[in-house]
């Protein structure tokens, strides 16, 4: 869209990315980076060690630790550089938009379309890790996609599509309770349909909800 939302801007200021202790070179980040998301995925949290990942990348342990403090620290810097794609998806799919609620749908199919196509991403983040720890985190927030959300509500309640009563918070609620209960799902019943294919008519709750 001509950038009511200015996702863009977004995109530069705050995508929310942790750093390593030093730049991680593309070959390690190749090696490192599908196997620790497959092991996480298909393991509980706990089960996974440093040295699990060093035997399967074939990259010792010390060259992790030159780069990561710690397994979590790892895991979260992955997530959340993973993760920080999903504001570009939502400027490139959401282009030429101008109806909120077509935002709004667009928006979380994106979402459930990139999680669809990163399964790992999608268990690890949503299943897998200890959510307790994963708040002290910084990438937790989400601070990129908050944003986005933000400004859609304003948007949308100056142009009447929005309730005035709602807030940018309920909008986020909606959006996250979404995410989770719905990868939850897909993920208990072994993954047998799309994540993008059962989303209208939970849309179409979440929007009733919310419209003037």
């Amino acid at each position: 869209m001509t950038a009511p939302i200015h996702m863009k801007e977004h995109l530069r200021k705050d995508t929310g990315s942790r750093r390593t202790l030093h730049p991680l070179p593309d070959k390690i980040k190749q090696r490192l980076y599908p196997v620790v998301l497959d092991l996480f995925s298909r393991r509980d949290f706990h089960q996974v060690n440093l040295r699990d990942i060093s035997h399967q990348t074939g990259i010792s342990t010390g060259t992790i630790y030159k780069y990561f403090s710690s397994k979590e620290d790892l895991l979260f810097s992955i997530l959340d550089e993973k993760m920080s794609e999903l504001p570009g998806l939502f400027a490139t799919r959401v282009q030429g938009l101008d109806n909120t609620e077509e935002i709004f749908r667009r928006i979380i199919w994106v979402s459930m379309d990139f999680y669809e196509r990163n399964p790992a991403v999608a268990i690890t983040a949503f299943i897998t890790v200890p959510t307790r720890t994963w708040m002290q985190e910084h990438s937790y927030r989400r601070e990129d996609v908050k944003k986005i959300l933000r400004e859609l509500v304003e948007r949308g309640k100056e142009l009447g599509d929005i309730d005035a009563s709602v807030t940018p918070r309920i909008i986020e609620m909606m959006y996250y309770m979404l995410c989770y209960r719905h990868i939850h799902t897909w993920y208990y019943h072994g993954m047998k349909w799309k994540l993008t294919e059962r989303i209208e008519e939970i849309f179409g709750l979440l929007w009733k909800a919310v419209r003037p």
